[in-house]
């Protein structure tokens, strides 16, 4: 008989061993269809799993769902992927290397013979739609360091084989499949492509192989995910209105300055913007000299 102790400190008794999902589906169905996966272990040493983790011994379990915040970073990283196998089914000769979760949201870096384009992020965006909209299974399979290498090899993959080389000989290595598209992951992740549904990709960024400027220039696409439509529209809500107020295109707009790209970080100001500034440096003197200042300067 196998018990397993939930968040509230009720137990469950089974038989035999469970997943994830056969305990939530215990507790009811509601729970069964939010579950994202599970965070198992005694507290201070939990483990985030799939809701297909088998538990085959005593266990405390904690259902995670997309109200949890383990769940939004499941969320975003398997969006992450789900922007890999759009980018696969659109431009089949793209190589996929890393997608780690990022405040807010992900990125993906992949390499491709041409920049994309504005026009290349809606039609990948499009698709990330209608590959959740098949409510695919994700699932996950362990092979052996070198058979990985190889497997990886045989697609064409040469980043993911080198990712995978440069783990530990005698290690096994994690695989994600969705559909038609399988990649290197420790994993967690959802339990289908159904549970990704309010995502945006925000722009693409160029970024070298391993962060190291001797290797490879990658094309690193950004996106958001969120829990809820109504998240997704609120965080695009705070973007469009922190650029209103960006002071580099206020500065531009209101024709108070300048920044060269020949002297970074330097302001070169426009009689408005220098009014301006000289209005609030005699405002401050006269408070500091009235509250009983002096003004020195330094080098």
């Amino acid at each position: 008989m196998i018990s397993i102790q939930l968040p509230d400190g009720s137990k469950r008794e089974f038989p035999q061993p469970v997943t994830v999902a056969d305990v939530a589906a215990s507790i009811g169905a509601g729970l069964a269809k939010a579950a994202l996966g599970g965070r198992v272990g005694p507290p201070g040493a939990t483990k985030l799993v799939d809701t297909s983790h088998l538990i085959d011994k005593d266990e405390s379990l904690a259902i995670v769902t997309a109200k949890d915040p383990d769940g939004l970073d499941l969320i975003r990283h398997s969006t992450a992927h789900l922007l890999a196998y759009a980018v696969k089914e659109l431009f089949p000769e793209a190589q996929v290397t890393i997608g780690p979760v990022i405040e807010n949201g992900f990125f993906y870096d992949f390499a491709y013979k041409r920049p994309f384009t504005p026009e290349d992020l809606a039609a990948i965006e499009k698709k990330m739609t209608e590959l959740a909209a098949k409510d695919e299974k994700v699932t996950r399979r362990v092979l052996p360091r070198d058979e990985a290498v190889k497997y990886f090899k045989d697609m064409g993959e040469a980043y993911k084989a080198e990712i995978i080389g440069s783990i530990p000989e005698g290690q096994d290595v994690s695989l994600y499949r969705e559909g038609a598209f399988e990649d290197l992951c420790r994993g967690p992740h959802v339990p289908s492509t159904g549970k990704l549904k309010f995502f945006k990709l925000m722009k693409v960024a160029g970024a070298y192989w391993r962060g190291d400027h001797r290797n490879e220039m990658l094309q690193r696409i950004y996106g958001t995910a969120w829990a809820t439509k109504e998240e997704l529209a609120q965080y695009l809500t705070m973007l469009e209105e922190a650029e209103k107020r960006d002071h580099r295109k206020l500065g531009r707009e209101l024709d108070l300055f300048h920044i060269d790209d020949h002297a970074p970080g330097m302001v070169f100001w426009h009689p408005k913007g220098w009014a301006i500034w000289q209005g609030v440096e005699q405002y401050m003197r006269k408070v500091y000299q009235d509250n009983g200042y002096q003004e020195v300067k330094g080098p």
